[in-house]
């Protein structure tokens, strides 16, 4: 699906990031893969060229808008095109009400998770649009679409990422660009690890979809592949949730 295609990968260390990659890989892609943690990040190029696809490594910190071009432009200096970008990295931030939540907390998580992408699409836009065209698939969540008690920022920022998202998709769909997000339910990964951890709480997270379990970052990453291949050729500016069916509730 994606024989020959550049694609940039952002939290792709870990968990979702390293899922999407090995997929892409798996359909023929060519990859540039960026994380804060490079030691994973190379863990997870590793993977993908043991399948046989060509990989690239930067450290990058979605957060600034900076590490941002500087991703686009390693991707274009050393492939010369860029053809789909996944703006994945996320953290899950603090928990607290939204009266006791702290600021610098919420700073963190609006940055990462919302400004993040901001600058992600920022930089990848231009360079996708010199080439006619592209996809761009940016995570939000299931949380992007409804609230939670403790996740003020985090839920806030991910309902944000679903508007920058049909925003450019608007804006750029009739140029060959098409931008689209991804509604990821409770997903093992290790940014779910540690709620799992407290059985009830595991229980409880299980409980919540009805197709009882949890999701696999495997599960996310084909929706992702599949948004970012032409097969998905008259697919803009949508929401897709891969979540069990917790937002059918």
């Amino acid at each position: 699906m994606l024989n020959n295609k550049v694609v940039l990968v952002t939290g792709a260390a870990s968990g979702i990031g390293r899922a999407i990659a090995l997929v892409a890989a798996r359909e023929g892609a060519r990859l540039i893969l960026s994380d804060i943690d490079a030691h994973a990040g190379q863990e997870t190029v590793k993977q993908v060229r043991a399948l046989g696809a060509e990989a690239l490594f930067a450290a990058s910190d979605v957060g600034k808008a900076e590490d941002a071009q500087a991703l686009v432009d390693q991707a274009m200096a050393h492939y010369g095109q860029l053809d789909v970008a996944c703006n994945n990295a996320g953290i899950g931030g603090a928990m607290a009400l939204l009266a006791d939540y702290p600021l610098d907390a919420w700073a963190q998580v609006i940055n990462i998770n919302l400004s993040g992408v901001f600058f992600g699409m920022k930089a990848q836009i231009p360079a996708m649009l010199k080439g006619g065209g592209g996809a761009i698939v940016n995570t939000s969540s299931i949380l992007g679409m409804v609230g939670m008690a403790t996740g003020p920022a985090y839920s806030a920022a991910k309902h944000g990422v679903i508007g920058l998202t049909q925003s450019a998709a608007i804006a750029y769909s009739g140029q060959g660009l098409r931008i689209n997000a991804i509604g990821p339910g409770f997903i093992h990964t290790p940014m779910v690890s540690a709620l799992e951890e407290d059985p009830n709480l595991k229980a409880a997270l299980i409980a919540a979809h009805p197709i009882g379990r949890l999701g696999l970052p495997e599960e996310v990453a084909e929706l992702v592949v599949w948004l970012a291949s032409s097969r998905a050729s008259f697919v803009t500016g949508g929401y897709y949730p891969v979540d069990g069916g917790y937002l059918a509730r």
